[in-house]
């Protein structure tokens, strides 16, 4: 019995010109999109990240595509032929080796030079390793943040997440498994117990989710130096309360432009302070200017 399926109808229709950005699955093969596979079949030109592994994933489907190598070390080299390619009318395809293109990898600056030279730019989504993990941390998913991969180095490390400390925010970080040690070690250093969550092999045989606080999780014994594709989510931080100062100054600003109550209602809202007492402060200044 084959492993895979056979390949689905593909359609007909020729595509349009342009630069056809094209998320791949990141695991299981079976999550390539009927979408995807007609533009794999009917580019002109298919950039591969790595054209060995791109060749595994359409022969697995039984199609035969023109590939050449579009990776941060061939990018700049292969964008004049790209762009060539775009004035002659030809429609060109973007693959990473998994996932959606763009996300950690120099597509984005392709795609921003074929904007500019006024050439048509197609999104096929598919599968993401940020969102994939995202829907299985159990964290907040109303508003996230994805920061890609971490430094290799502590104190480098550090002063990175400290950038994302006081954002409300899911964060989402790409990891590697002989860093992640450290790399928890870091974030609880940095953003303290928060809740947390460790995923690996998204997709695949052995997908895993190790959730907890990040306290627990940087002493787990089951994320000594995991192999395969790692995502770590860290829960929102929580915004320091604002200081009578940063009222004061708030207040200030929106008594030039409102009343007092309504200056009040606007800095409750983007303070979360209580709206009384700010009522009572905007009339103090009110009367001291």
């Amino acid at each position: 019995m084959s492993r895979h399926p056979p390949p689905p109808p593909l359609s007909d229709v020729p595509l349009e010109p342009g630069l056809h950005v094209v998320a791949t699955p990141i695991g299981n093969l079976r999550d390539i999109t009927l979408r995807a596979l007609d533009v794999l079949n009917g580019c002109d030109l298919l950039l591969a990240e790595d054209t060995r592994v791109t060749g595994k994933l359409l022969a697995a489907y039984g199609l035969s595509k023109t590939m050449a190598r579009y990776d941060e070390h061939a990018a700049e080299r292969a964008r004049p032929r790209i762009m060539a390619a775009l004035e002659a009318g030809q429609s060109i395809a973007l693959v990473s080796d998994a996932g959606t293109p763009l996300v950690s990898d120099p597509g984005y600056r392709l795609v921003k030079e074929v904007v500019a030279a006024g050439f048509r730019v197609f999104p096929i989504p598919g599968p993401s390793a940020a969102l994939a993990a995202l829907t299985l941390a159990g964290l907040p998913t109303d508003r996230f943040l994805f920061a890609g991969f971490t430094p290799p180095k502590s104190a480098a490390r550090r002063t990175f997440l400290a950038e994302f400390a006081q954002t409300r925010a899911t964060l989402i970080f790409y990891e590697t498994g002989p860093r992640l040690r450290a790399s928890l070690e870091d974030m609880l250093a940095v953003f303290g117990p928060r809740p947390a969550a460790v995923t690996r092999e998204l997709t695949k045989l052995y997908e895993t989710a190790v959730r907890g606080t990040l306290d627990q999780l940087a002493v787990d014994p089951a994320l000594d130096e995991p192999k395969g594709e790692i995502v770590v989510l860290v829960g929102p931080g929580v915004a320091e309360a604002a200081s009578e100062a940063d009222a004061d100054l708030a207040l200030a600003e929106a008594l030039t432009r409102l009343a007092p109550g309504e200056a009040a209602s606007e800095v409750a809202k983007s303070l979360g302070l209580n709206r009384r007492d700010l009522y009572r402060r905007a009339l103090a200044l009110k009367d001291a200017g």
